[in-house]
């Protein structure tokens, strides 16, 4: 069974910085196209950043510049670095593995940005 496991969210203030970690269970993180999205309360789910399974990488332009995906194929584990936080960034971060027509998601976790 596949899961997503995610950490690393939690309360910064703006400026700051926070890292994401999401970990494959029962897969191997390099067969998937992997994915960052985020919903802030009242909003739909957006993406945010994505890695492709040959390692090209794309992100929403909000976040250009500020935010950085990774990641560690021996660890399973995909990254998003977080700098120059906004107050706007505050929301539920989610990872995605996805292969077509496949997805699966993490259990999301809260990042708050606020003085």
């Amino acid at each position: 069974q596949v899961r997503l496991v995610e950490s690393g969210g939690g309360l910064a203030q703006p400026g700051g910085s926070l890292r994401l970690s999401c970990t494959t269970e029962g897969t191997l993180l390099y067969i998937w196209k992997m994915q960052w999205y985020r919903q802030a309360p009242g909003n739909q789910r957006e993406l945010i950043a994505s890695i492709s399974r040959d390692g090209d990488i794309q992100y929403e332009d909000s976040v250009k510049g500020r935010f950085t995906i990774s990641r560690d194929t021996d660890k399973n584990t995909l990254y998003l670095q977080m700098d120059s936080l906004k107050a706007e960034d505050t929301a539920v971060y989610y990872c995605n593995a996805n292969f077509g027509s496949t997805n699966h998601w993490g259990q999301g976790t809260q990042v708050t940005v606020s003085a």
